[in-house]
């Protein structure tokens, strides 16, 4: 029974159709023009001949030839198949994938070079793209910590920043292993960072701890699902065995430290989990819940542009200015960490 089923599983893997990634401006120009566009999507459903496109797009083959070889060009169209029948031996195109994904980066044009920044958000990450914006363009894209991993996996930006917890008490490494078994990239911490309960000033609602986040008066609001923060709650209420359901505002959701710390201190909340330096930026109340590890995962190729930010966490300035940052710890900055 198990062989047999292995067989059919075999099998379904390679039956299964796939879906590739348009990643040239070339492919999308072509795409641009909707005949074209139509044909390739006529030539996703079933291959067809000249004679088949024309006549189901109420065209001359020759019309239909014409973008044919534009998207042959593209390397978006082949031919799949040639059947002769009688003296005339028909092509058969076909699509080279089954679907497409649009996927491309539009960065600035200038004389200084432009990289993405995609994960965690970090308040000691803004001073840092401030301080090089004379040198390197720094573009932030805060998405969460896994969902910057991803991100930095797909080519969507040149480096992430991440404080992911594993079950064993480890931070980020395990998960830059699993998502990018054969590339080689680095990790480099950028700091230590205290983060805990965010509250409105002179703490009104008396909130001590996390399991007060359950208590019918209190509005909380949640980072964004895939952020560190998100995902240390997430296992902290499921080890108190504390419902979500059961907390006001669990649903709603902002990207950044700093937006959550903005909504208490204009009332709309009366709590949050974050950082201790979003808190003291804000003039709120904080207790302190735990340290973590935040660092910033490169692949080793984008090292030449990513130089200046690289250089400038090894100096003192930047511990200097870190240190400005109420629960920023540069103890451990700039070491970089062996995968």
């Amino acid at each position: 029974m198990l062989k047999c089923l292995n067989t059919k599983l075999r099998f379904s893997l390679t039956e299964m159709k796939k879906v590739a990634h348009l990643q040239s401006f070339d492919q999308i120009k072509i795409l641009a023009d909707p005949r074209r566009m139509d044909i390739l999507r006529l030539l996703m459903a079933a291959p067809a001949t000249l004679t088949i496109l024309a006549r189901t797009m109420k065209k001359s083959p020759a019309w239909v030839q014409h973008h044919i070889l534009a998207l042959t060009a593209a390397d978006l169209v082949e031919v799949g198949e040639t059947r002769k029948t009688g003296k005339v031996l028909e092509k058969f195109y076909r699509s080279k994938a089954d679907a497409f994904l649009l996927q491309e980066i539009i960065m600035p044009m200038g004389k200084k070079p432009s990289v993405i920044f995609s994960g965690s958000h970090d308040i000691a990450l803004e001073g840092v793209a401030d301080h090089l914006a004379k040198h390197v363009n720094i573009l932030s894209l805060p998405v969460g910590s896994l969902d910057g991993l991803v991100n930095l996996r797909q080519g969507l930006c040149q480096i992430s920043g991440s404080h992911l917890l594993d079950e064993n008490g480890e931070y980020n490494t395990p998960f830059v292993k699993h998502l990018f078994p054969e590339r080689n990239v680095e990790i480099i911490t950028l700091a230590y960072r205290t983060q805990g309960l965010i509250l409105a000033k002179g703490n009104p609602k008396g909130i001590k701890k996390i399991s007060d986040l359950a208590q019918a008066n209190v509005r909380f609001v949640n980072r964004n699902a895939g952020s560190g923060t998100r995902l240390w709650l997430d296992a902290e209420l499921h080890k108190q065995k504390i419902p979500a359901e059961k907390i006001l505002g669990y649903k709603n959701s902002v990207m950044t430290h700093s937006e959550a710390a903005l909504m208490i201190e204009e009332g709309q909340a009366d709590v949050s989990l974050g950082l201790q330096a979003a808190a003291h930026q804000h003039e709120l109340d904080f207790i302190p819940l735990f340290e973590e590890r935040y660092d910033l995962i490169l692949p080793r190729e984008q090292e030449k542009i990513l130089n200046p930010l690289l250089d400038y966490i090894q100096t003192v300035d930047f511990r200097n200015s870190l240190n400005v940052l109420t629960g920023y710890s540069t103890a451990h900055s700039g070491e970089q960490i062996h995968i």
